[in-house]
């Protein structure tokens, strides 16, 4: 079978009602970077970082997927569909993807301050983190997510999964945030490339897409069409 290896951002998960950071109306007006994500942030105070990701989750419980989410896991029934995401919701695992690479970290999930391997999954009717809460260990959870600064665990994982696809799809993503952004370059010569976005996105020079300028659910249905065809 085709191996179609997906890269996804908040674009994708905007039309489910979850707030994006670079838009105008997203977390970024409400919330300066450095306080709620980045390790120093977390250090002067800690107490409203951990607020801030307990709100997060409130809002990701709240959201269903949308089509974006759902016709990629429709596609492993044609195809190995790896799908490799920026986005901190569990959103494509709710739409029923199988294989789904986290780069940026879980927000449904926590882990020790001291050891980055004792990671705890919280669950919906549990799941505000506070000052005192400990991991195994005894040190206090944070969020596991990959804040500003912290090294991406993920990436080489994610460019082994790039080089390998016999095609590549991008989804809601303005390809700013790096690493994420220059796993494009990974892709074979010769592998199709494919962009669903309602925005213009910048792609590095060289490399040919064909480019669905629409939201997720809309393009993604207009990707589809095509892709299983091509099949």
């Amino acid at each position: 079978m085709k191996k179609l290896v997906v890269l996804t951002g908040a674009g994708i998960s905007a039309e489910s009602g979850i707030k994006t950071f670079r838009d105008s109306d997203g977390l970024w007006e409400e919330y300066r970077v450095e306080d709620v994500a980045t390790p120093e942030g977390f250090m002067r105070n800690p107490e409203m970082v951990l607020d801030f990701y307990n709100q997060r989750r409130k809002e990701v419980l709240k959201c269903v997927p949308n089509y974006g989410h759902v016709g990629l896991a429709e596609l492993e029934k044609n195809c190995e569909v790896y799908v490799i995401t920026q986005n901190i919701d569990n959103l494509h695992e709710k739409a029923g993807s199988s294989s789904v690479l986290h780069l940026h970290g879980e927000v449904m999930k926590v882990r020790s301050v001291k050891d980055e391997t004792l990671i705890t999954e919280l669950q919906p009717d549990n799941c505000d983190i506070h000052i005192g809460d400990k991991a195994s260990d005894g040190a206090q959870l944070r969020p596991h997510i990959v804040w500003f600064g912290e090294a991406v665990p993920n990436i080489e994982p994610a460019i082994r999964l790039v080089e390998e696809a016999d095609a590549f799809l991008i989804v809601g993503t303005s390809l700013n945030v790096y690493p994420a952004a220059g796993l494009v370059a990974y892709v074979r010569p010769g592998v199709p490339v494919y962009l669903i976005d309602p925005k213009p996105v910048a792609v590095p020079s060289g490399i040919k897409v064909k480019v669905y300028q629409a939201g997720a659910s809309e393009g993604m249905k207009q990707f589809m069409a095509d892709f299983l065809n091509e099949l």
